[in-house]
């Protein structure tokens, strides 16, 4: 009797994948997870931390294994603990409360969401009525619109809501941007502000945070050539969201947000030649080398690197972190 022949080894179809440079981890974000880390080196477990530290579950699920507990609210931290604010920002109301209950607290608020608080409130000093350009519910709007007293911001998410934009003088306006938007919506939201309120005063340096500009002209410069393209990052998290819109709207034919290698969507990548790869500010490298991991078991890739910028910002974590117990 024979014995079965042994199957062929099929090859794998060959595959370019681009690499968007930069990708994953902005300085904010970095220094935010450092925060935590150090709080818990510096205080033990368990820290407490008011909202997810960055929207990335890995991360979150990484800090919650070495004692750090998530809640959405200070009422459900007790008095006798740490509490660190997440890197999106919170309205004064919360470190006022923090305070008043004579907590230790350390915010990881990112300093360039930061630098739109205090825009926000050298505006509001100098009598000017705050137009905010920002996603409604998202906890970096609630924290700036939260900066000052209810009814001094008001918030657009859309050109179309610039119409319906009710100003106490409209003679007396300045504008502030949620920092991860997608830099091409918020030209057009900006315009139609200018035109509508031509004495509106914009911002010193686009708020717009350099890592959200960055990522997205990677992405632009790397969706035509791509068959498809992947997006690393979290449903929640509003920068990685705005790269799929980016990538499809500078020409990828499909683009798809996806949290970890389990969740690509292979059948919708039938036939490709070319994968574009990127990740969201919140993603750490880990997760993008699983995804590149994945396609090589798949495919015979070669990979290209596209850079459109270089990176070297680095943010200092708060003093009390950096000084002995």
């Amino acid at each position: 009797m024979r014995s079965p022949q042994p199957k062929a080894i099929l090859p794998k179809p060959p595959l370019t994948l681009y690499l968007a440079a930069p990708r994953g981890f902005c300085a904010g974000v970095d220094r935010a997870i450092k925060i935590v880390e150090m709080a818990l080196t510096k205080w033990g477990a368990p820290v407490y931390v008011r909202h997810e530290i960055v929207h990335n579950k890995f991360v979150v699920d990484g800090l919650r294994d070495k004692g750090a507990v998530f809640v959405e609210s200070l009422d459900d931290c007790p008095d006798d603990r740490p509490v660190i604010f997440s890197a999106h920002g919170v309205p004064k109301a919360v470190p006022a409360k923090a305070e008043a209950r004579q907590m230790i607290y350390v915010d990881a608020t990112c300093p360039l969401v930061s630098k739109v608080h205090i825009e926000a409130q050298r505006h509001a000093e100098a009598g000017l009525q705050i137009v905010m350009i920002g996603h409604t519910g998202h906890p970096e709007t609630i924290g700036t619109m939260g900066q000052l007293p209810e009814g001094e911001v008001l918030l657009v998410e859309t050109v179309d809501d610039v119409a319906h934009v009710a100003p106490r003088d409209p003679a007396r306006l300045a504008f502030v941007t949620q920092t991860t938007l997608s830099v091409d919506d918020t030209i057009d939201i900006v315009a139609a502000l200018q035109a509508r309120f031509p004495a509106i005063v914009g911002p010193h340096k686009e708020d717009i945070c350099y890592a959200t500009t960055n990522r997205q002209e990677a992405v632009k410069a790397m969706a035509p050539r791509c068959d498809a393209m992947l997006v690393v990052g979290a449903p929640n998290s509003s920068n990685s969201r705005r790269l799929v819109e980016v990538g499809t709207r500078a020409g990828c034919p499909y683009a798809q947000l996806v949290q970890r290698a389990a969740d690509i969507d292979w059948r919708s990548l039938d036939g490709i030649a070319s994968i574009g790869i990127t990740a969201g500010a919140s993603a750490p490298e880990v997760l993008i080398d699983e995804v590149v991991d994945a396609f090589r078991d798949r495919y015979d890739v070669t990979v290209e690197m596209v850079e459109t910028a270089v990176e070297n910002v680095e943010f200092k974590v708060p003093r009390v972190l950096r000084m002995p117990a």
